[in-house]
């Protein structure tokens, strides 16, 4: 049996949590988000950060591993709620197993939040959608063959990216799209014949994260909200080589755009 298999993760979850707890001075936190590539400069607009820790002082979390993420997370006061803010994420690529991926997500729930806002940078299949268009998650493709859920247990996940909390961003920005989101395994780019499949399957979207966070958060109990950032069309849709330096530019770019659209939607979650 691998270790993945042997240790208990949401008993993992509640240690983390735990730790958290002390190292933050925070009891408690309502609302969890997990910041993409990209998404990092609009972390300021959120609140007050009462708090900020390294991952790697809770147990079971790594450093990061990915340009455009900072490997730390900040415990911030936004009104009357208490976020919790993952300003990078473990992603499937890095070969540390699914459970290490939703890591974050469990300890999120397990230090009592009842919502995550789940963001991510990718490509898009739509010409409109140019570069540092936000995107709500309608639905997701999960093409990686794994879950994160342990043994038998059945979760439903006909309404997982809350249509609630998709029309209260609507609310907030009614020039706000929708897409489905097709997670690939990554960590090299999709081919062009890659993203014509997944735009026969239902795809607008496409990247190397968020799915399995998103089942995670479900069977936790978690209320899921799904953002994407436009990064880059996706392979195929221009003739525009694809890196992950415009990945980050695209975001410091939409930064005051992201900051704003957050700062207006997470204190209503």
């Amino acid at each position: 049996m691998t270790s993945e298999q042997t240790q208990d993760p949401y008993a993992a979850a509640r240690e983390a949590a735990e730790r958290l707890a002390e190292l933050t001075g925070v009891e408690q936190h309502d609302v969890a988000l997990v910041l993409g590539s990209g998404w990092l400069p609009a972390v300021d607009a959120l609140g007050e950060a009462t708090a900020e820790i390294e991952t790697t002082q809770l147990p079971g979390f790594s450093a990061a591993a990915v340009a455009g993420h900072s490997g730390k997370i900040r415990s911030v006061r936004a009104g009357d709620r208490q976020l919790l803010v993952f300003l990078s994420r473990t992603h499937y690529y890095e070969g540390k197993g699914v459970a290490a991926v939703v890591h974050g997500v469990r300890t999120a729930a397990a230090a009592g939040c009842r919502a995550i806002v789940l963001t991510n940078g990718c490509g898009g299949l739509k010409e409109s959608w140019t570069p540092g268009t936000p995107v709500l998650i309608s639905d997701h493709i999960n093409l990686t063959g794994r879950s994160p859920i342990v043994g038998a247990n059945f979760v439903d996940l006909t309404d997982l990216y809350s249509s609630r909390l998709r029309a209260m961003c609507r609310e907030v920005d009614p020039s706000l799209d929708e897409g489905v989101y097709v997670q690939f395994p990554g960590p090299h780019y999709e081919t062009p014949a890659e993203v014509r499949m997944a735009g026969i399957m239902g795809g607008h979207l496409v990247g190397m994260s968020t799915t399995l966070e998103a089942i995670a958060a479900r069977e936790a109990g978690l209320e899921v909200l799904g953002l994407s950032l436009v990064t880059n069309l996706a392979a195929g849709i221009s003739d525009q080589p694809l890196d992950h330096a415009e990945v980050l530019e695209a975001g410091r770019n939409a930064a005051s755009r992201m900051g704003d659209l957050l700062s207006r939607v997470v204190p209503r979650i």
